[in-house]
């Protein structure tokens, strides 16, 4: 099992309207990705959503990633998710700043896409989300097609290229970035697997209920016989919660704070397309705080969050292997985390959890796509003839008939 870290924007309260706090929270969210790179993490993950207020004010992760890109190493960057909506993210658009990502990160960047998370993200760009599935299963394989032909034209529902473009640049080396998509439904689970993509699924109720849905998704995974893209991507990534620090009292503090569980408010006012949890309590309403040790102890063993010292955390993290998690991601900050904390948290758990659990240097994704086949030919149309250049530049990278 693999495992990452996800950065969502996520900025509670008054600060939310504060522009310092705003900008400490990103620089920090950037900061912890770098830091990762040094402690064993595999993945560092960034959000896409767009006027949700609190809940996330990352909107942009093609541009935090390749700065992060820069000053890592070894860490998988991706995206979670981008928007695949046309007047979201245009697709032309999409392929080709996929592909870049895949150029400046050395071919770490993974391609999380989706379809928002819900009607009041939607109508920013004046959309409901009964349109995005449709658009979502229009724009994803013409992605993969502009990424191969090099006079890529399409007329569809939601977008056209009219006239034949090489879509540029193309991704670097061998295939091109691993595909995901964001699993909230059941349905979805099934859906990824079948086309062969990663599922990115989120954790908000007990591990154990997720099986069947991961069964789904490995099901059709073995039944996929025409992948979206070049290869398969057989990945669950689940999120989750981890409250680790040396201290396994200080541990049990934090996750018994006053104000935790305000995320889920949050989750429940703006995830519309999710499969509401049960007694869901909705900004603004009163958190469902862990009330006491008792609860506590049940939220760990349900698999909730995890929660202690590098020791008691291990034990837990059997549990998520069990339901057939492929990579264990922890959204951050946590919920009464001291910003020194989580910088504890990702030193402790990397050096002390993660060699337990992860010990193959090479990413999963990254086998996976050193066995990518192309789909298309370079060429969807005939050549027009006539066409022969004699003359170009002495310090080309390659010479005619090179």
């Amino acid at each position: 099992m693999e495992f990452g870290l996800f950065m969502n924007g996520y900025l509670p309260g008054p600060a939310a309207h504060n522009g310092a706090a705003e900008h400490t929270m990103l620089t920090r969210e950037i900061e912890y990705a770098i830091l990762a790179d040094s402690y064993n993490w595999k993945y560092a993950w960034f959000g896409e959503h767009h006027a949700l207020t609190e809940y996330s004010h990352m909107s942009a992760p093609e541009v935090v990633i390749p700065y992060v890109a820069a000053k890592t190493e070894r860490i998988h960057l991706g995206s979670a998710i981008i928007n695949l909506s046309p007047p979201v993210n245009q697709p032309t658009r999409n392929a080709e700043r996929v592909a870049m990502l895949d150029h400046v990160t050395g071919g770490r960047f993974e391609f999380g896409t989706g379809r928002g998370a819900g009607e009041h993200e939607m109508q920013t760009f004046d959309l409901h989300t009964s349109e995005t599935k449709e658009m979502w299963n229009e724009v994803a394989p013409e992605i993969v097609r502009m990424w191969e032909q090099r006079d890529y034209q399409f007329e569809g529902q939601f977008f056209r290229v009219p006239s034949p473009h090489n879509i540029l640049p193309k991704p670097y080396g061998v295939g091109h970035p691993p595909i995901w998509v964001g699993c909230g439904n059941p349905a979805t689970f099934t859906t990824a697997g079948e086309l062969g993509i990663g599922a990115i699924a989120f954790n908000f109720e007990p591990i154990f209920n997720l099986k069947g849905r991961m069964e789904a998704y490995k099901e059709g995974i073995a039944n996929c016989t025409e992948p979206l893209g070049q290869f398969v991507n057989d990945n669950i990534m689940m999120t989750n919660a981890v409250v680790c620090v040396a201290d396994g009292k200080r541990a049990r503090e934090i996750a018994l704070s006053s104000g935790r569980g305000y995320l889920n408010t949050m989750v429940n006012l703006y995830h519309s397309t999710m499969p509401p949890q049960p007694g869901a309590v909705k900004w603004p309403g009163r958190p469902r705080a862990i009330r006491n040790e008792e609860e506590l102890d049940f939220a760990i063993e349900a698999g909730y969050l995890l929660c202690g010292n590098p020791d008691q955390v291990l034990e837990q993290i059997a549990k998520y292997q069990e339901v057939g998690t492929d990579q264990l991601v922890f959204g951050i900050p946590n919920e009464g985390f001291e910003h020194d904390e989580v910088i504890e948290m990702i030193e402790l758990f990397g050096s002390k959890v993660i060699p337990e659990f992860d010990k193959d240097p090479v990413h999963r994704t990254t086998k996976m796509r050193a066995t990518a086949k192309r789909k298309h030919p370079d060429f969807g149309l005939p050549l027009p003839e006539g066409l022969e250049v004699e003359v170009i530049p002495t310090n080309a990278l390659i010479p005619l008939g090179g």
